[in-house]
């Protein structure tokens, strides 16, 4: 089976996306590129993640042209692809339709430095403009709000998270919902403290001496 392996992991993944409530039903989509083959192994559309077999998951070119797998892709595929042909450093992309993420997309804000481990996605994570579902323009302008960065809310949709596995893309997309989460709640109650860039970009360069590796909060604190 083409890209076997990439294509099992999109099935474990969308269903790790239920597992960490970043996502509803068949919400979301996670796609696995081999940059050696130029292939791309994205989830399918509209099928339970818990029935869906590694033959489901749709392999796609990079240049959008369907090669293997019987079922129609995501919709959202441009969106996975265009991180593909534009940027070497990612090889997976994650995108959620997770709770607190989505509140701030809602509102069309941004996550500032609230945490440190936001610096997992850069400096911190933008908004992108609205665009409907599925379209060139939202990957379009998704991609530019990620610019320089590893993760972007999406205008009244979601969170996209990009890494160079799935094991980071997913990690990315998980701890970024986290301090979406602790965000929200902090704003709730008062003024939540900002660090400064100087800061951020100190643990930028902490998380790239650990290229190669998944960090998490647990990693940093030992």
């Amino acid at each position: 089976m083409i890209l076997q392996k990439e294509r099992e992991d999109v099935v474990r993944y969308c269903q790790k996306l239920i597992e960490a409530g970043l996502t509803k039903g068949t919400g979301g989509n996670i796609s696995i590129y081999n940059r050696e083959q130029r292939l791309m192994a994205i989830s399918p559309s509209g099928i339970d993640y818990f029935e869906t077999e590694p033959e489901d998951v749709v392999v796609i070119d990079i240049d959008g042209k369907h090669v293997d797998g019987k079922r129609k892709p995501s919709s959202e595929h441009e969106l996975h692809r265009i991180f593909y042909v534009k940027r070497d450093d990612i090889d997976a992309v994650v995108h959620t339709h997770s709770v607190y993420s989505t509140v701030l997309a809602t509102l069309e804000e941004g996550l500032p430095a609230s945490s440190y481990l936001i610096a997992l996605a850069g400096l911190d994570v933008r908004c992108a403009d609205y665009a409907t579902f599925g379209t060139m323009e939202l990957a379009q302008l998704t991609f530019k709000a990620m610019v320089d960065r590893y993760a972007v809310l999406m205008a009244n949709h979601g969170l996209l998270a990009g890494g160079k596995d799935i094991l980071n893309a997913f990690n990315i997309a998980e701890e970024i919902e986290h301090c979406a989460e602790v965000y929200v709640k902090a704003r709730s109650i008062g003024t939540p403290v900002i660090l400064s860039e100087e800061e951020m970009t100190k643990m930028i360069s902490i998380f790239n001496k650990s290229y190669g590796q998944k960090m998490t909060k647990a990693d940093l604190d030992k």
